[in-house]
């Protein structure tokens, strides 16, 4: 789906942001008319939606409904046109192509956290893990750049597009991903959601690949890493769900660069949660925070130097029924209207992480985005 212009945008800040978002979507849709003749999941009345990780970010979460929606499911295409009451009923509105702009190719360095300062958190962090504080914490760096004025970050949406198709690819507010992991989907009392945690490096041919597979998913340290993330979503999800089942044992999940640790949740849902009633429970996941939840957040407030922002916060689309899809914000970079570009990558660090290797896991997440725009 591609949204056009702008006809409603809302904004949020705090720890009820999405409280906050989940009852103003609702009050909208059931004030709204809607006709759709398509009635395939995206069509109708639509909201693109992004939130900040921290409940303390100074980046506010945004629900943004466009004003004309193109959209593909499966074999159906359809054009959502979307206005305020008291404005025209411009049927024939719809927005010229137009080429690409220019090339562009920037490079991205070190933020407000450096290779020395991430390698000197993690330990920080290992250490708290063996005083027995927390189980696990995900620690984040981010790298920064500047696009020239006016370019056209559609060439960094095409590479990455048909770089990681298995991925979801993503543009909300100047949030610019690919994103393996989703938080969330819901569609016709149906809720899924796939968790990733534990990651190893691609191999340099099919042989070391393939080792590179087997030891992913036979190392003790990422499987235990990837059942904190398989608990957490379980437990979040239960009380909203007449029943849940999950892939019997973690799976390898081959993106062009990595391999994931994966598991598939599905479900049936009970009572009228909404899709953003869902990430509001869910967020922050034990992947892109730690475990306990509570403990992690704080322990990420005070290593990290810099807001997160929006990454690892929830990013997807929320339509008239409260239905929609929603990504964690992985493998992503936030683009200002100045142009400043801030990209983010973070591991999971448990007790026997090794600083080094976990910095070398970094780069390696880094790589989509940095590949995207450099």
């Amino acid at each position: 789906m591609v949204g056009i212009g702008e006809v409603l945008r809302l904004e949020f800040t705090g720890p009820d942001r999405m409280r906050q978002a989940a009852a103003a979507w609702r009050g909208i849709a059931e004030a709204a008319t809607v006709s759709d003749s398509v009635r395939v999941p995206g069509s109708g009345l639509v909201a693109f939606g992004t939130v900040a990780f921290s409940a303390a970010s100074e980046v506010p979460s945004t629900l943004i409904v466009p004003r004309t929606i193109v959209g593909r499911r499966g074999s159906h295409t359809f054009v959502t046109r979307i206005r305020q009451a008291d404005e025209p009923d411009d049927t024939a509105r719809l927005v010229p192509s137009r080429r690409f702009g220019d090339e562009f190719r920037i490079s991205l360095g070190a933020g407000s956290e450096t290779a020395d300062g991430y390698v000197h958190h993690v330990e920080q962090a290992i250490e708290r893990i063996a005083d027995g504080d927390l189980s696990k914490v995900v620690l984040a760096r981010e790298l920064t750049g500047r696009v020239p004025a006016g370019a056209d970050l559609r060439r960094v949406l095409t590479d990455l597009a048909l770089g990681y198709p298995d991925c979801w690819t993503f543009a909300v507010d100047g949030l610019i991903g690919s994103s393996p992991e989703t938080l969330v989907r819901v569609e016709d009392r149906t809720v899924g959601a796939r968790v990733l945690a534990g990651t190893a490096s691609r191999g340099t041919n099919a042989d070391t690949d393939q080792k590179a597979a087997l030891a992913l998913v036979t190392s003790s340290k990422d499987q235990d890493e990837h059942q904190f993330a398989v608990r957490s979503a379980v437990e979040t999800l239960a009380p909203f769900t007449r029943h849940l089942t999950t892939s019997e044992v973690p799976f390898a999940l081959k993106l062009p660069n990595l391999w994931h640790l994966a598991t598939d949740l599905e479900g049936g849902l009970a009572g009228d949660a909404s899709s953003i009633d869902l990430i509001d429970a869910m967020h922050p996941t034990a992947a892109v925070a730690g475990a306990p939840r509570a403990e992690a957040v704080a322990l990420i407030s005070e290593l990290e130097p810099f807001d997160r922002g929006r990454y690892a916060g929830p990013v997807g689309w929320v339509d008239a029924a409260g239905d929609g899809e929603w990504a964690i914000a992985l493998r992503c970079a936030q683009v200002a209207p100045s142009g400043a570009v801030t990209a983010y990558a973070g591991c999971g660090i448990v007790v026997d992480s090794d600083p080094a290797a976990e910095l070398a896991e970094t780069r390696m997440k880094f790589r989509p985005i940095v590949e995207a725009f450099g």
